[in-house]
């Protein structure tokens, strides 16, 4: 076991490779008395085509299957494993998004035990044709639920006319139809292929002791067996750098109209350092440009063209990025220009240095308050060391971090051809 001591932020980080592959990293929290874990597979919703383990030929999968996955491997021969966490005093959940399958647990008691409950649950998948079409039905419903969700629909639908054919503007769960084609023999493939040790990342950080969890995973391992795995080759279209389309116009039933404004990234094959940089100089940007503390924000405010909903994110992977500005808004046309003129005047005006440092040291202190949670420190971790990142390097490189930095990614980032803008509005006014 590897110590990895970060002396700025008096953190200490125990990491092991084990003989199957997995990743383990362990964090003790000294003060802390709830401990948080996550087991998580770098694997999500954009990896539907790829080559299966032991075989030789692409094939491609029906859409919404890792979501799928992420269902079924709560179920056991013995029943549901939520009610095992339960009886040890755990709370349990999981998640899907682009890139990632998380499965996740916080408890004060009994920790080795549900680390290795985490671990048996994850390793041991157990799929019937009859269990497979009842979930079918569930998650069926799950989508309907989100097809009538306007902010959902919204944000979705900036992602589409982003992109002409990355597996990114595919929703995360699919959709009624492609579900409707997952087979049990499906799922098998994608478990056996994805979810190898040499494809996972097991974190824990909290009130533990590193040396004995350390050996309580290693025991657990030991007595596991997995066939060899030589990497994983996933397969995605080249996608040219402009927006699909410029604009869009959605219709469904909404009280306010609303209006999200996205720039597809031009360059999505960043990693490691390079991504990290990108990343955190476009966050801080937009916070700079459009954050509520901005003469922007408050301008829109108090026109009335904005209200609380108002929000704006950036999203990089490997492979792909965007960021989306907008929200809720009566008034989306001037919306719409407001935040272009914004975007403009901020290109022709440039930064000056007190501005960005301001900036940058209001991303700095919220940065340190988040490491107070154990739950960001487990799901961002995993996120970074996915992309060839570690987390712990973010405060140095927000320091390092200067006005010239922040203008080199708005000129690069915010241009034309990778606009698009999305309106939803209210299907009654057709």
């Amino acid at each position: 076991m590897k110590p990895l001591e970060f002396k700025q932020l008096e953190e200490t980080l125990y990491y092991e490779q084990l003989d199957n592959g997995l990743d383990v990293y362990i964090l003790p929290k000294h003060g802390f008395h709830k401990t948080f874990a996550t087991f998580t597979t770098n694997y999500g919703s954009v990896d539907n085509e790829f080559i299966p383990l032991g075989r030789t030929e692409p094939i491609k999968v029906p859409d919404g299957i890792a979501h799928f996955l992420e269902h079924k491997m709560f179920e056991s021969e013995e029943g549901d494993v939520f009610h095992t966490f339960g009886k040890q005093g755990a709370s349990a959940n999981a998640f899907t998004s682009f890139t990632r399958t998380a499965y996740l647990f916080s408890s004060t008691t009994n920790v080795n035990k549900n680390v290795e409950t985490l671990l048996d649950f994850v390793q041991h998948p157990y799929f019937t044709d009859k269990t497979v079409e009842k979930e079918k039905g569930i998650i069926g419903q799950e989508i309907t639920m989100y097809d009538d969700n306007p902010d959902w629909r919204a944000y979705f639908g900036t992602i589409e006319s982003m992109y002409e054919k990355h597996p990114v503007k595919i929703d995360i769960a699919g959709t009624i139809p492609s579900i409707s084609k997952i087979t049990k023999e499906d799922l098998y493939t994608c478990y056996e292929t994805f979810y190898h040790p040499s494809n996972m990342l097991l974190f824990i950080v909290g009130a533990v002791d590193p040396d004995e969890m350390m050996t309580l995973v290693r025991e657990n391992q030991r007595h596991k067996t997995f066939p060899e795995s030589k990497g994983i080759e996933r397969r995605v279209d080249p996608e040219a750098g402009k927006a699909d389309q410029p604009e869009r116009v959605i219709t469904m039933p909404v009280q306010t109209p609303k209006l999200f404004v996205g720039f597809k990234e031009g360059n999505p094959s960043r990693q490691s350092e390079d991504l990290l940089k990108y990343e955190l100089s476009l966050n801080v940007l937009l916070d700079l440009m459009f954050g509520p503390s901005s003469e922007a924000y408050e301008a829109l405010y108090d026109a009335g063209y904005i209200d609380d909903s108002f929000a704006f994110d950036f999203t990089a992977e490997k492979g792909f990025g965007f960021s989306i500005i907008g929200g809720d808004s009566n008034y989306p046309d001037e919306l719409q220009e407001k935040i272009e003129q914004t975007i403009e005047s901020f290109k022709q005006e440039g930064l000056s240095e007190p501005e960005a440092n301001r900036a940058l040291k209001k991303k700095i202190g919220s940065f340190l308050r988040a490491l107070n949670s154990p739950e960001f420190i487990a799901n961002e971790f995993t996120r970074y060391r996915f992309n060839d990142m570690n987390l712990f390097d973010v405060l140095p490189m927000l320091e390092s971090l200067s006005a010239k930095d922040l203008e080199s990614v708005l000129h690069e980032h915010f241009v034309p051809e990778a606009k698009t803008v999305v309106v939803v509005k209210d299907d009654k006014e057709q």
